[in-house]
């Protein structure tokens, strides 16, 4: 019989990979396009309406490619649209969102150390959140800043800083992060959806009608799309920094989140710039490299401590921390684990707790019960195979414990 636990972990391990394979999807034919659009060359024979072609080579083969700014005097038989790879890949990640950060609040979401908010309020304030940044980044577009676009991304920077602040005064710092990239990654997947197709489409039915297409349909999407190419690789940083308590769990975590966006339109830049024919401006490498030493400084900052010995427990933490073995498990946590999992760890060359999570106290212990539970009751991934210090008995006590918690 599957536990709950055992289906909630492949449940997450599975919308992970799902997650991650259609953002690969996505990120791929975005910077391809982005790439070729960039490259594309004039030529004398290029047909009405046309703006530019480009030759590339693949897979044994030569592939001609044009492109038409507006659209082609007649609507093509076959149309393949992009869009499926960026509703998946957000699809996912809200799903994956709400198994780990609104089922598993008390363990990711909330720090009560932060703001002492309950459950319901830190989902609401989640879900309102993702919703306000698309509304005020799709009000900058629309007024007369869209037709400035460097201004219009300055702002935009400052939007997320705010937004980076702002998390990390309600959040806990890895939930902060993540919802920083979960922010910018709603307002990208909303361009696809609700501007980019939406104005394609138009352009298709006036084709379809004979209707000569409106140029600026086009042009509003070419701004939404160049917005998406520079936010993406700040959202992967965001994505993976939860596994990384040196981005989250600092003083200055949400500093360090504004200065990966800055890093994102440096690098991008330099390929941009390449792609377009106009150099290689290797500047933009001292640049990124200048601000990753920042980030670097910057997390060496006092690290943020979630649940400091004193904070009371509630809900599910509480309900571990008083069932029938806890004093047996905390004695093997203890000894087991927490030489690494603590504030000042004392296993030689560890100077921060794995993946932040600390051990060293009942309270954390009993917060991270699913993980102490899968990690080291059902499987043996810790501690590491090569340190052979928890027995069978060990880990017979830690599943007896979970199991009379959970009631299974």
């Amino acid at each position: 019989m599957f536990e709950l636990a055992i289906i909630g972990a492949w449940a997450e391990f599975a919308l992970r990979w799902l997650h991650v394979i259609t953002a690969i999807a996505w990120i791929g034919s975005s910077f391809y396009f982005i790439a070729l659009d960039l490259g594309l060359r004039k030529s004398p024979d290029l047909p009405p309406g046309a703006s530019g072609e480009e030759w590339q080579v693949h897979g044994g083969g030569f592939y001609h490619i044009q492109k038409y700014m507006v659209a082609p005097e007649r609507m093509p038989e076959h149309l393949t649209w992009f869009k499926w790879e960026s509703y998946a890949t957000w699809l996912s990640g809200f799903a994956l969102l709400a198994l780990m950060y609104y089922l598993g609040a008390e363990y990711y979401l909330l720090d009560a150390t932060v703001a002492d908010l309950a459950v319901w309020q830190g989902v609401a304030i989640s879900v309102a959140s993702l919703g306000f940044g698309w509304l005020a980044y799709d009000l900058l577009c629309r007024s007369r800043l869209g037709h400035r676009p460097t201004l219009l991304m300055a702002l935009l920077f400052v939007v997320l800083v705010v937004m980076a602040w702002g998390y990390a005064q309600v959040f806990s710092g890895r939930a902060a992060l993540l919802h920083l990239g979960a922010f910018t990654a709603t307002i990208m997947t909303a361009n696809v959806f609700l501007i980019i197709i939406p104005n394609q489409k138009i352009v298709v039915a006036d084709l379809k009608a004979g209707r000569a297409p409106d140029p600026e349909y086009g042009r509003i999407a070419k701004l939404r799309s160049t917005h998406n190419n520079y936010l993406t690789l700040p959202v992967i940083f965001l994505m993976l920094s939860n596994h990384y308590p040196l981005a989250f769990a600092t003083e200055w975590n949400w500093v360090i989140a504004s200065l990966v966006f800055l890093m994102g339109v440096t690098i991008r830049h330099y390929f941009n710039s390449m792609h377009a024919g106009r150099g290689k401006p290797h500047w933009t490498w001292l640049a990124t490299t200048v601000i990753f030493i920042v980030i670097m400084w910057l997390s060496t900052a006092p690290m943020q401590r979630a649940g400091e010995e004193g904070t009371e427990l509630t809900g599910a933490a509480l309900r571990f921390a008083q069932a029938p073995g806890f004093d047996e498990v905390e004695i093997i946590v203890a000894g087991r684990c927490a030489m690494c999992h603590a504030a000042e760890p004392m296993w030689p060359g560890l100077h921060w707790a794995p993946k932040g999570v600390r051990l060293d106290d009942p309270h954390e212990i009993a917060r991270h019960a699913r993980a102490i539970y899968t990690q080291s009751g059902l499987s043996q991934a810790m501690p590491p195979p090569a340190f052979d210090w928890m027995s069978e008995d060990d880990r017979a006590a830690i599943r007896a414990w979970y199991r009379a918690a959970a009631g299974s």
